[in-house]
C-alpha cells in the first residue's frame, strides 16, 4: 500500500498529518499548492530554470512531466489549478486535465496526495487508501485563529469560505458529498486524537491494508 489521498476541513490538521504520514512511510507529499507552483514555473517557459530546479528524477520533475501531459487538454498549465470558485461550471477540459495529472502522480510510489478530488479520481485504484480528517467547527476556528493570527470573525469566515468552495468543487466535478464517509477507508476526528496519533493510526491502517492485499494476491 503506497498511495494515500488525504482530504480535510480547514483547521482539521489534514496538511500536517499528511506530511507526517509521508515522512513515516518515506513517501513524496503533494498538495495543490505544490502542483500550482510547478505549473506557474512551467508557464514561465524558463527551460533552463526548470531543468535546474525540476530534474527528471525528482518529485518536481515528475510533477512537471504530469502537467506537461495534461497540456493536451488545451487548458494552459496554470488554469487547472484555479480556486474552485474561479473554474467555469461544467468545464470538462479542466476535469480531464486534473484526472490526467492525479493519475500520473499516482504512478509515483510511495506518495501522499492531498485534496483536489484525488480520492474520487483514484477511487478504483487498488493500492490507493483514502483518508478524511475532520474536527468540530469551533476547534477548527480556534486553530485557524492561532495559525493565521487573526481574530475569531476572520477565522470563522475563512473556515466557512473554505468549506463552501470545497463542497462546491466536489459536487460540481464528482457529483458527490466531500464528507460522505463511504468515499474513505478511514475517517479521523482530530478532536479525539492528536496529529501524531492520527498519523500513527493511518500508518498502521496502511500496513494492515497492505497485508490484506498481499493475502488476496496469494489466494
Amino acid at each position: 500500500m503506497s498511495i494515500v489521498t488525504i482530504r480535510g476541513q480547514l483547521g482539521s490538521g489534514a496538511p500536517e498529518i499528511g506530511k507526517q504520514v509521508a515522512e513515516r512511510i518515506h513517501a513524496d507529499y503533494v498538495d495543490r499548492e505544490v502542483i500550482a507552483q510547478v505549473a506557474e514555473r512551467l508557464q514561465a517557459k524558463q527551460e533552463e530554470v526548470i531543468a535546474r530546479e525540476m530534474p527528471p528524477g525528482g518529485l518536481w520533475g515528475r510533477i512537471a512531466e504530469a502537467l506537461g501531459r495534461s497540456y493536451i487538454a488545451d487548458l494552459g498549465f496554470g488554469g487547472a489549478y484555479l480556486p474552485a470558485w474561479q473554474i467555469p461550471v461544467g468545464d470538462i477540459r479542466y476535469l480531464q486535465a486534473l484526472e490526467s495529472v492525479v493519475r500520473d502522480l499516482a504512478s509515483i510510489q510511495p506518495i501522499v496526495i492531498r485534496g483536489r478530488g484525488s480520492q474520487f479520481i483514484l477511487r478504483d485504484h487498488p493500492e490507493a487508501f483514502h483518508v478524511l480528517v475532520v474536527a468540530p467547527v469551533e476547534l477548527r476556528v480556534k486553530r485557524v485563529m492561532h495559525d493565521l493570527r487573526v481574530e475569531e470573525k476572520t477565522a470563522r469566515h475563512e473556515v466557512e469560505r473554505f468549506d463552501s468552495s470545497r463542497h462546491e468543487f466536489v459536487k460540481r466535478y464528482f457529483e458527490a458529498e466531500m464528507e460522505d464517509p463511504v468515499h474513505y477507508g478511514l475517517v479521523i476526528n482530530t478532536e479525539r486524537f492528536s496529529f501524531d496519533i492520527a498519523t500513527s493510526i493511518i500508518v498502521d491502517a496502511l500496513r494492515l491494508k497492505g497485508e490484506e492485499l498481499g493475502r488476496r494476491a496469494e489466494e
